[in-house]
């Protein structure tokens, strides 16, 4: 029912923080528990999720050739394994309430979340589907020489229960890769210096990832959620193709990176037209 593509009179999201004339690209900014619980059941078709990984404690990573710090905000600071696991049950718990009957999820991770992650699935009785093993082709160097280079991460794809009869555009995925079976190793390289243009997040997925799971798991005018939508590139991915969407974030600054990304959509062919975006609320 949210994936509309006529302005109602009355909008249909007053607290957005920000809403595209048709209401088919909406953000709100808080909680994903919040919002989520104030959709109604059964009324989305696709989430894409990358939570927090729990990292900001002090750690450093390789950047550019420079040693930096992993800290990324409040957000990501762990408070211990039980806490973490915690969340993760309150938010999949908050997704698998709105996913339609045939609806399908899909989470980003590493080791520090994922193995969390998969086993909350399992407690809230999601049907797992595939592992995804994203190979980013350039990671990173090590710089403690002391373990392997971390060069993958995680993505789980699961339908809301066992009796879900779940979307999967297998010709297209096939077609993209070269008239063979698409596998679940995924060669693609971190986000491109122009997905950055209007700033970065520190844990930014590539443009490419989530064209290739709205386009594998979602029909066009489907509405797909992010819970963590961070600088909105799933969003992105979701306007060039054809899907409504709905983000969720905690940063404004964030957010006000995805307005600037998706009004500058406007010069570039989607796979379905929409109408220019313009600003119904921003708060103060």
């Amino acid at each position: 029912m949210y994936a509309t593509h006529k302005l109602a009179t009355q909008p249909q999201f007053p607290d957005a923080y920000y809403s595209s004339n048709d209401e088919s690209f909406v953000l709100f900014e808080g909680d994903c528990r919040r919002v989520l619980g104030s959709l109604p059941d059964g009324s989305v078709d696709l989430i894409f999720a990358d939570p927090p990984y729990f990292l900001s404690n002090g750690g450093i990573t390789c950047q550019s050739g420079r040693m930096v710090s992993v800290n990324k905000g409040q957000w990501d600071v762990s408070h211990g394994v039980n806490q973490m696991h915690e969340f993760n049950m309150e938010w999949l718990r908050a997704c698998q309430r709105v996913l339609k009957p045939n609806g399908t999820i899909f989470v980003s991770g590493t080791r520090h979340v994922i193995f969390s992650v998969g086993f909350a699935m399992q407690q809230l009785g999601y049907k797992v589907l595939n592992d995804i093993v994203w190979y980013k082709v350039i990671p990173p160097p090590n710089l403690s020489c002391r373990y392997f280079t971390h060069a993958t991460e995680t993505i789980l794809w699961a339908a809301r229960n066992a009796k879900s009869r779940h979307y999967f555009d297998y010709p297209r995925m096939k077609a993209e890769n070269g008239g063979k079976q698409m596998q679940n190793l995924w060669h693609i390289v971190p986000p491109l210096k122009a997905e950055k243009r209007f700033g970065k997040h520190p844990t930014q997925k590539p443009l490419a990832l989530l064209e290739r799971i709205v386009a594998a798991a979602s029909e066009p005018g489907a509405l797909v959620v992010d819970p963590f939508n961070g600088c909105g590139t799933t969003g992105v991915a979701c306007a060039r193709l054809g899907r409504s969407y709905i983000g969720v974030e905690l940063e404004r600054e964030y957010l006000d990176r995805t307005v600037m990304r998706y009004e500058d959509l406007d010069g570039e062919r989607v796979e379905q037209k929409r109408p220019r975006a313009r600003r119904r609320k921003v708060k103060a």
